[in-house]
């Protein structure tokens, strides 16, 4: 958590020190180049546009610079009603996030955030040859996470009718996204919402420490009362004790206990040593 808040002590520094830094309403920007990418691609049957635009490490080490800012205006591909409704979800919580922020620190980020994915995508390529093609999906989808954050209670209509918190959601979204790393074999979802986690983790970290303490808590609790009633049962009254080990018949009822003719004095042992114990001579 100090990683976290020193990082953030850094970026308020940066955006004191440089008040004008931002792009205001940059989502809105980025909604109307994904709508208009999405209209002419319509044209496009063969997909030649959105190849050229979205990120690829192996075509930008070839000089195509331009892959470095085109793959935030790459749409999914899917119907225009899953896109107009994506695409108003995507603004909405943008500027929301603009209006808590400032336009200062929501462009850092999505900067961040473009940033970190460019980064994966050539190490992966330089370290295992393999080529990722990427868009800005991950990257939008994590403001969600963001939004869950800041506004917990807030609800949404799930399917325009069924209203629920956003909290959920973002739980759902949270399980969907380990079921396409671990089926798809990648850590593309984790990479495209890591800017999430430096600028809300210590929240969440907040939000979640509790309810880790009261399930992993009472485990220990239990943990603690079961020893507990084991030293207690230890202590508990005992006719015969074991000269070499220490068994009783209070704790070990199901033992049998002997004493020895050939030791010096009373000495009981337990069927396991009433035969191989070293007698007592005095």
């Amino acid at each position: 958590m100090k990683l976290l808040q020193a990082f953030q002590d850094r970026v308020d520094r940066f955006l004191w020190k440089h008040p004008n830094f931002g792009i205001r309403n940059l989502m809105l920007y980025i909604v109307i180049g994904n709508a208009a990418i999405y209209l002419l691609s319509l044209m496009d049957r063969s997909s030649t546009l959105a190849y050229y635009l979205v990120f690829s490490a192996d075509r930008l080490l070839k000089g195509e610079i331009w892959r470095l800012v085109t793959f935030i205006f790459v749409p999914r591909a899917g119907s225009i009603l899953g896109l107009v409704i994506m695409l108003y979800f995507e603004y909405f919580i943008g500027r929301l996030l603009e209006q808590a922020w400032g336009k200062g620190k929501f462009t850092v980020y999505y900067l961040l955030g473009m940033a970190v994915l460019i980064i994966y995508s050539v190490i992966v390529r330089l370290i295992t040859g393999r080529d990722i093609y990427t868009d800005a999906t991950y990257l939008n989808l994590s403001m969600f996470f963001v939004f869950a954050t800041l506004w917990p209670e807030n609800r949404v209509l799930l399917f325009f009718i069924i209203p629920i918190k956003v909290t959920w959601l973002a739980y759902a979204e949270a399980i969907l996204y380990l079921y396409m790393m671990i089926s798809g074999h990648t850590l593309l979802p984790l990479i495209g919402i890591l800017n999430y986690f430096l600028f809300c983790g210590d929240e969440l970290y907040a939000r979640v420490r509790p309810l880790f303490r009261r399930l992993f808590g009472r485990g220990a609790e239990y943990r603690r009362a079961s020893r507990q009633a084991q030293r207690d049962a230890r202590t508990l009254p005992y006719t015969y004790k074991c000269a070499v080990c220490g068994r009783t018949d209070a704790d070990h009822p199901e033992l049998e206990f002997r004493y020895c003719s050939r030791c010096v004095g009373y000495h009981c042992f337990c069927e396991d040593h009433i035969n191989s114990h070293i007698h007592f001579t005095s």
